[in-house]
């Protein structure tokens, strides 16, 4: 006990201040991508060609971050006409919303306001790996650490979906696994939420065209929220439930 007292005395607070301050991320980390007005269609042609998710529109000149896995492939291609930046705040409440060329609405503008009403003080969710990598899954579950320390905002993952206000999907949505997703989602009770986490929930992701998954969980269940990345940092899923729901 004493060496525990040591080493919590030693280690000082850890837990950070966000939102009231802006965390910074690794200067790798790669963000909200941004397409320059003056990118020539050849570049954007190129870049598109060579996009391992057909990511890039290239007649609307935007990137679709909902299947994008910030690779880092285009941002190589296009001579820096094509940058992903710091901003870890990319959540969104509509999909179509995830097709950009930089720009994204406010999300706690756009959210629905009556989840604020409901579940502002406490919100409880279940998260349900739905043929995952278990690299989304992972930095779900670094929230419970005391850096992020998710439960001094009143939310937490519970272990029934009767005890949730609903839930956090990951992962491409298998055959295998879409019956037990919307056996949850029936357990669940209303009113609940559906949280989308990473590329492959929410477009299938590096599985896009197999037979073997479903192609974006709005496909099967209404959605909410949408936390695009592969995997979306820790600090993406902490802004989106925050911005959403407080």
């Amino acid at each position: 006990m004493l060496s525990v007292l040591k080493n919590r005395f030693e280690q000082g607070y850890r837990t950070n201040r966000y939102p009231e301050e802006k965390v910074k991320v690794f200067p790798r980390y790669r963000g909200r991508p941004v397409i320059q007005d003056n990118i020539s269609k050849e570049t954007l042609e190129t870049c598109a060609a060579s996009c391992p998710q057909d990511a890039i529109d290239v007649q609307i000149q935007k990137i679709d971050m909902g299947r994008c896995v910030f690779c880092g492939t285009c941002e190589n291609n296009s001579n820096g006409l094509i940058q992903f930046t710091n901003d870890y705040e990319i959540a969104t409440s509509e999909r179509a919303d995830l097709i950009t060329s930089g720009d994204l609405p406010a999300l706690a503008e756009h959210s629905k306001q009556h989840f604020k009403k409901l579940f502002g003080r406490s919100l409880q969710l279940r998260q349900v790996s739905a043929a995952g990598c278990n690299a989304c899954e992972a930095d779900l579950n670094v929230l419970a650490t005391p850096f992020f320390d998710l439960a001094r905002f009143g939310i937490n993952f519970v272990a029934s979906p009767r005890h949730a206000d609903g839930i956090v999907v990951t992962g491409p949505i298998s055959k295998n696994m879409k019956t037990a997703l919307l056996q949850t989602y029936e357990a669940t009770p209303a009113p609940k939420v559906v949280i989308a986490v990473g590329s492959c929930t929410i477009s299938g992701g590096p599985f896009t065209g197999s037979p073997e998954i479903t192609e974006g969980l709005d496909k099967i269940l209404p959605v909410d929220l949408f936390i695009p990345g592969c995997p979306p940092h820790p600090m993406t899923n902490l802004h989106a439930l925050l911005s959403f729901f407080k």
